[in-house]
């Protein structure tokens, strides 16, 4: 194990982020496969300003015009001060009266935009809250009270922007009645497993495969109005075919930096490929189970788990909540250091990215008379990992490429 393992893991992540960069991911792909013309950019997502600062890079004078939606505290300086484009602060994990805002003035800036103009879309993961058109009958307070229930759900994001596709006037491919034939090219960072562009933001541009029943459990206790627009007949969707897709950075490319620099240092490395999954609590304990009995070496694992959500939950997100439960399991372990971080630099309702923990995490932790499972049964994970010295924070990172989780397992000694 290096001498520092924990900055050691803090670098390797840092090199994951920086190999999936949103405005670095945007200047390879316009370089190598050039548009031509001007360009109307509509960057949306919480990687949004720097992608749109990648475009920029390249298209110089042709940028016509540019409409930027993203979190808030998420923009470039740079970016804001450049009078070709309108930048938009909206709502995010939840839509709010700025998301509507924002989708009202992302329709009107495509009509605005000249019919010879080549469009140019940068999508990025938080888009699903942060834009927003609403079908007749469903307002801000019934579509929040259906996004709280998916959150706390623990259902996956292809399950959940499925059924946040339903009532959305933009989403699943309706965005390109907006178009009117126009050709468009669409940059996508991806946060989500399979990198479908379909499933990405909740799909504004593709139109996805036909979406299954939900179940009428489920749909118990909403509005009437509501549960009509869920299970209308979706129908086909607009033509999209006038849009070309493109992933330019994804959760494999962040892996293999991390894997990469590892190596750089001397160790081995063991690239897991199978997507985490599933309660974070669960894969939290099994990771740490198989670290235990894992060789030495820097172990490389991305996914996205989910938390399902007490009624009153704590502090903290999916990746603090699976570090937690793993410093659990290797209490006292003297040979494994673990990170579990968001790429995007935020983890549920939390600004830290993640954890990093060790088998001296629960005695620090304690040190102010916390429960490590207590805060876990109750979502409070960071409370915990803030006592222990063990939350990790970057800011916004200019990048969504969903999680990572970073081990390192030292040589046994003696």
């Amino acid at each position: 194990m290096p001498p520092d393992p924990r900055q050691s893991l803090l670098s390797f992540y840092q090199a994951a982020l920086a190999a999936v960069d949103g405005a670095a991911a945007v200047r390879r792909s316009l370089a190598a496969a050039p548009i031509d013309g001007e360009c109307c950019v509509i960057a949306i997502g919480k990687a949004a300003p720097t992608m749109a600062m990648g475009a920029i890079d390249v298209l110089g004078t042709r940028l016509g015009r540019g409409l930027v939606i993203t979190r808030r505290d998420h923009l470039v300086p740079a970016l804001a001060r450049d009078g070709r484009c309108v930048c938009i602060e909206a709502d995010h994990p939840l839509p709010g009266e700025a998301s509507l805002a924002a989708g009202r003035a992302l329709l009107d800036f495509l009509d605005r935009s000249p019919a010879d103009a080549r469009l140019l879309f940068l999508i990025s993961g938080g888009a699903s809250s942060l834009v927003e058109c609403l079908p007749p009958g469903v307002g801000l307070r019934e579509l929040n009270e259906l996004n709280r229930r998916l959150l706390a759900s623990g259902l996956d994001i292809h399950a959940i922007n499925a059924v946040r596709r339903r009532v959305s006037r933009i989403k699943g491919g309706r965005l390109c009645a907006w178009l009117r034939g126009r050709p468009a090219l669409a940059l996508y960072v991806s946060d989500v497993r399979g990198d479908d562009p379909a499933v990405i933001g909740s799909g504004l541009l593709k139109t996805p495969q036909p979406a299954l029943p939900l179940p009428d459990a489920w749909l118990g206790g909403l509005p009437d109005d509501l549960r009509a627009v869920l299970n209308r007949e979706t129908g086909s969707g607009p033509d999209c075919r006038t849009v070309e897709h493109r992933i330019v950075a994804g959760l494999a490319d962040a892996m293999q930096a991390a894997a990469a620099a590892g190596r750089r240092q001397g160790l081995p490395v063991f690239l897991h490929e199978t997507p985490l999954t599933g309660e974070a609590e669960i894969a939290g304990r099994e990771l740490a189970d198989r670290l235990r009995a894992a060789p030495p070496g820097l172990h490389v694992w991305g996914g996205e788990t989910t938390v399902t959500l007490p009624p009153d939950p704590g502090r903290g997100g999916r990746n603090q909540h699976l570090a937690l439960a793993a410093a659990l399991a290797l209490d006292g372990a003297a040979d494994v250091v673990l990170l579990a971080a968001g790429s995007d630099g935020s983890d549920g309702n939390s600004s830290d990215a993640g954890a990093l923990v060790d088998g001296g995490t629960l005695m620090r932790g304690a040190g102010d008379g916390s429960s490590a499972e207590d805060c876990l049964r109750c979502a409070d994970s960071g409370r915990f990992l803030a006592a222990a010295g063990d939350l990790i924070h970057t800011g916004p990172t200019g990048t969504n490429v969903t999680d990572l989780v970073l081990a390192l397992k030292a040589h046994p000694t003696g």
